[in-house]
């Protein structure tokens, strides 16, 4: 049976929705360490985490799987595909980019500042959620959209989230996607601040065979704001061509 493995963004997992377009796939909805009651791993980068994802598809006795990766789980998701191609069999990199920001060290240093200060001003998870999570949605999302998602993020423990988010300002595979070998998609949010489609565009370029589905009047969180049409690209494209 095809296996299909969900790598959620910093805000936490809320793949409900999702959940129908899979079927009858099984689905490991895998946690960053750190995140949904499991333990943070000793080193908090892109390696130590594809690897200790290896290692829970070995004990689970899953040799391949369709990998689907939204945000930072996307950057995770290219990691894994680079690092250990023979275990993807389809990939979905959705929401993501294949780097960090800019080249200038200065802009990690203020974007940690920016994401941690609510944080260091006292500020709850809960609290941070309810203010940072509304922008990141499109601007006709339904009101349902965002307090899935603040939902999520409220229950993410603070040291995994400060972890989460430094490890964020690590990632660059700009130069490696290409080396990418499994069937991918691309999925975008119109309206992504964060992740826009010509920096989707971009990546389909360099992924040979890749193909790009925009997802009209989506922001970051398109499985919750629009999941019928997020789950009938996700779900035509695993789907097809049954097992690679």
């Amino acid at each position: 049976m095809t296996v299909v493995v969900l790598l959620h963004g910093i805000g936490g997992a809320a793949w409900g929705p999702t959940l129908p377009a899979l079927a009858p796939a099984r689905v490991l909805d895998w946690p960053l360490p750190g995140y949904g009651g499991t333990p943070m791993l000793p080193e908090t980068s892109f390696a130590a985490w594809a690897t200790a994802l290896r290692e829970a598809l070995d004990r689970a006795g899953i040799p391949r799987a369709d990998i689907l990766g939204h945000s930072i789980g996307g950057m995770l998701a290219q990691e894994f595909a680079l690092t250990f191609p023979e275990r993807v069999r389809r990939l979905v990199l959705y929401a993501t980019t294949p780097a960090f920001g800019g080249r200038d060290p200065a802009f990690a240093d203020q974007f940690l500042r920016e994401r941690l200060a609510p944080l260091e001003a006292g500020r709850s998870m809960p609290q941070l959620a309810a203010e940072s999570l509304p922008p990141m949605l499109g601007p006709e999302a339904p009101r349902g959209a965002a307090e899935a998602a603040v939902a999520a993020m409220a229950a993410v423990p603070e040291p995994a989230y400060r972890a989460t988010v430094r490890c964020l300002t690590t990632f660059n595979r700009r130069d490696d996607i290409g080396r990418i070998a499994a069937p991918t998609l691309l999925l975008a949010g119109e309206r992504d601040p964060l992740a826009p489609p010509r920096t989707m565009e971009r990546m389909q370029q360099a992924i040979r065979g890749a193909r790009l589905v925009v997802l009209p009047g989506a922001g970051h969180l398109a499985h919750l704001e629009y999941p019928d049409a997020f789950n009938a690209a996700v779900g035509a494209f695993l789907h097809a061509a049954g097992e690679a």
